[in-house]
């Protein structure tokens, strides 16, 4: 199985999204509310702890402890191939 296209960048966007940019010159959409009421996840409902995430080993991440696995972000981001 290959390896997922790195994230170079991190945006947040409304409604608990994040905009996403990959290495491959994709981007995608995350959209994290499906999770906030799971585990670590829940520590994301504040608006203010979620806009913290950042990039961090190819992936995003939040000074909370939480992060997500790269491949994850990659699979179940809407993404969208360079024009």
């Amino acid at each position: 199985m290959p390896l997922p296209p790195k994230v170079q960048s991190v945006d947040v966007l409304p409604n608990h999204c994040l905009g996403l940019h990959f290495d491959n010159g994709e981007t995608g959409v995350l959209d994290i509310k499906p999770y906030l009421d799971f585990g670590v996840f829940a520590r994301l409902r504040d608006p203010q702890a979620f806009a913290q995430v950042a990039v961090s080993f190819d992936t995003v991440g939040w000074p909370c402890g939480v992060d997500l696995d790269p491949a994850f972000v990659y699979e179940k981001s809407r993404v969208k191939s360079p024009a």
